[in-house]
């Protein structure tokens, strides 16, 4: 099963063989690599039925071919190509994997290579936006990642979220992107989605990869020539400091990074930041390589954790009258919403923000007034400032998605999402927005992309 896994992962596969359609007939005979089932199957059917079994889904996305290529499935995968007369380059139009990116993926190596055999295009981008090395190098099947570049494939062919090594850095892969890097593979690609490899290799750390894993691609990057200092769209250094990764942040100070470079968002030095999460640790190793920063009066490793938080801290007033008011106009925030007086809500949300200028919440909740009001620029700000509150809670990617949809910039939206949907692969609101936000996109590219957003 383990093979298979790919193709079926978030997929009930015993309910999708036992529903009695044609689709599952197919789908078991491929499964059971059962060719002599497959003709019976065929030979009854009458010829304008025949003629469209190629593009047959059998499962999410996947035809026939597809499905044999993932589980290596021979028989079927010869049947399918030599005497029904597959292309071996089909797939993708159904929002699918390609077959060579389906054996890619499930690292099947003989169905991969009998498929570049009968003319499978190693650069075709397939319906999830991706190449069959971007598939590869996802699940780090290093064998076909070499089979590939033997056989053409363009070692930075650009798909979705970046090139290759983009996906390899992303999934903490180090063995499929050193042998990408060995192939002159660019360590400084920016990707619009995901940054720089080396930022996307330090980002993943927040979706679960380990920081070890992280740190030995970084040094891979570092090593092939990535830029230290490339802010796309911060320095590795802000990205490092954000997520909390000692280890990395001693690492690039060897390596040259420049901590006297702020974040795009905010105009924090990684130092600030490290304070502002109250990181005295991370402090201490950033503090000896930092410019003196002419508004900390007490230049010192706590006089910046002292300044930092004061720049977050509930004016002086007796802490619980503060808090039960910041709580009542937080219910009275959420009953206009529940009545639709988004301009209300807003003011409410403005109010206690006042008291209290750290709280993300209510970032998020006035977030979605403005896009109600049509307050659209003004939303996307505060989600961005919910998102640094908080950078792992999923409802502020969602709010700033949504607040880029309301500005019709659905690119960024779908990038916005994705980032959430990194944060929680489960969440079907972000799901249902995301699939939204790319038909949104496709239909802007249709028409040329040339719409501009107005509040």
């Amino acid at each position: 099963m383990g093979a298979m896994q790919s193709c079926l992962d978030n997929y009930e596969l015993q309910s999708i063989l036992a529903n009695g359609s044609t689709e599952s007939a197919f789908l078991q005979a491929v499964i059971d690599d059962d060719v002599p089932r497959l003709k019976e199957m065929v030979h009854a059917m009458d010829e304008v039925d025949r003629a469209k079994l190629a593009d047959m889904v059998i499962l999410e996305g996947c035809g026939m071919l597809e499905m044999a290529s993932s589980l290596s499935q021979m028989k079927v995968c010869k049947y399918l190509v030599e005497e029904l007369g597959f292309d071996v380059n089909l797939g993708g139009f159904r929002g699918g994997p390609t077959p060579l990116a389906a054996a890619a993926v499930s690292g099947e190596f003989i169905s991969a290579r009998y498929l570049l055999d009968h003319g499978a295009n190693p650069n075709k981008i397939d319906g999830t936006g991706f190449a069959a090395l971007h598939a590869a190098a996802k699940n780090g099947n290093e064998a076909i990642v070499r089979l590939l570049l033997s056989r053409g494939a363009t070692v930075d062919i650009a798909g979705v979220h970046g090139t290759p090594l983009h996906t390899a850095a992303s999934y903490g892969n180090p063995g499929a992107l050193k042998i990408l890097l060995d192939h002159h593979a660019d360590p400084n690609g920016v990707s619009e989605v995901s940054g720089t490899p080396i930022a996307t290799a330090l980002d993943s750390t927040k979706h679960g990869l380990s920081e070890s894993i992280s740190l030995h691609c970084v040094k891979l990057l570092v090593k092939a020539g990535a830029d230290v200092n490339s802010a796309n769209p911060d320095t590795p250094l802000v990205v490092a400091t954000k997520y909390g990764l000692a280890d990395c942040i001693k690492y690039l100070l060897e390596a040259g990074a420049d901590p006297n470079i702020p974040d795009k968002e905010h105009g924090r030095l990684p130092l600030q930041i490290a304070a502002s999460f109250g990181k005295r640790s991370l402090v201490e190793i950033l503090f000896p390589f930092t410019s003196p920063i002419r508004a900390v009066a007490n230049w010192s490793v706590q006089g910046i954790i002292a300044h930092q938080k004061s720049r977050c801290s509930i004016p002086k007033k007796p802490r619980n009258k503060t808090m039960d008011k910041i709580a009542d106009l937080k219910s009275q925030g959420k009953n206009a919403v529940k009545r639709k007086d988004y301009l209300g809500a807003s003011k409410l949300y403005s109010e206690a923000l006042e008291l209290d200028n750290c709280d993300a919440t209510l970032y998020s909740n006035r977030s979605l007034c403005y896009v109600q009001i049509g307050k659209s620029q003004k939303a996307l700000l505060d989600a961005d400032v919910c998102i640094a509150r908080r950078p792992n809670w999923v409802k502020g990617y969602y709010r700033k998605g949504a607040a880029h949809m309301s500005l019709k910039e659905h690119k960024k939206a779908v990038e916005a999402f994705l980032d959430g949907l990194k944060l929680d692969p489960g969440n079907a609101e972000i799901e249902k927005v995301l699939w939204e936000s790319l038909e949104a996109m496709k239909k802007d590219h249709a028409a040329a992309g040339n719409l501009q957003a107005t509040d």
